[in-house]
């Protein structure tokens, strides 16, 4: 068993050939100037800085030969997987489906819907488009989980509060294991990020452990 000492509330005991790493929704619409985040009148650059940091842990799992899966949040051209009580919240500039500088904002085959450049998958890395703020809504990911033997899963990406956190909820509830790479999520909020990550290791880890990208990264290599 590997384990991350310094994780919290305490130590992350987990086996590697049963452990995933899920990237969630490091993409260009939410990450870059132009994109839906901006549009929401969020200052996207918090976000940005993470991508070195991911990157390194997407690294270190692939040295770990454990299965990197990465997510994106995006809709049918058609909008026919997207409510109204989804594409009509907050005050955006521009709303889902609309017209942007990367293409038509979170819709899949558009630029901003692509992942970062830096974070790109590799061939034989399973991208899950998912309509919802949680990677098992609507998606194959349970399904995938459970025909690799996936018993725990490390997480990374943005945001932390809503989509890391939807996705850890849902895992945890799926009978998972999960653990957040503190430095590899982020939120347009730090006091967001903060709060989020003390929800999800409160009472005993609750929802999972917390561990910085460096601590996993020993623990992957052994």
């Amino acid at each position: 068993m590997a384990v991350v000492a310094a994780a919290r509330p305490f130590a992350f005991s987990f086996d590697v050939g049963s452990t995933a790493l899920i990237v969630i929704d490091m993409q260009r619409d939410f990450i870059e100037p132009g994109g839906f985040g901006a549009a929401l009148g969020n200052d996207v650059a918090p976000l940005a800085r993470i991508v070195p940091t991911v990157a390194r842990l997407i690294a270190a799992g692939r040295a770990a030969h454990i299965p990197v899966i990465h997510t994106r949040e995006c809709h049918k051209p058609d909008l026919s997987d997207c409510p109204p009580a989804k594409r009509g919240r907050g005050a955006p500039s521009l709303r889902i489906g609309d017209e942007g500088p990367m293409g038509r904002i979170l819709i899949a085959g558009e630029p901003g819907a692509d992942i970062v450049p830096e974070l790109s998958p590799l061939p034989g890395e399973r991208v899950i488009d998912k309509p919802g703020k949680g990677a098992f809504c609507q998606t194959e990911l349970g399904a995938y989980l459970q025909e690799l033997g996936i018993r725990s899963l490390i997480f990374a990406g943005v945001t932390t509060e809503v989509c890391v956190q939807t996705t850890m909820r849902e895992a945890n509830d799926r009978g998972f294991e999960c653990l957040l790479a503190t430095d590899a999520t982020e939120s347009y909020f730090p006091e967001f990020k903060t709060a989020t990550i003390d929800m999800i290791r409160a009472q005993g880890a609750i929802v999972g452990w917390t561990a910085t990208t460096a601590d996993i990264g020993v623990a992957l290599r052994g």
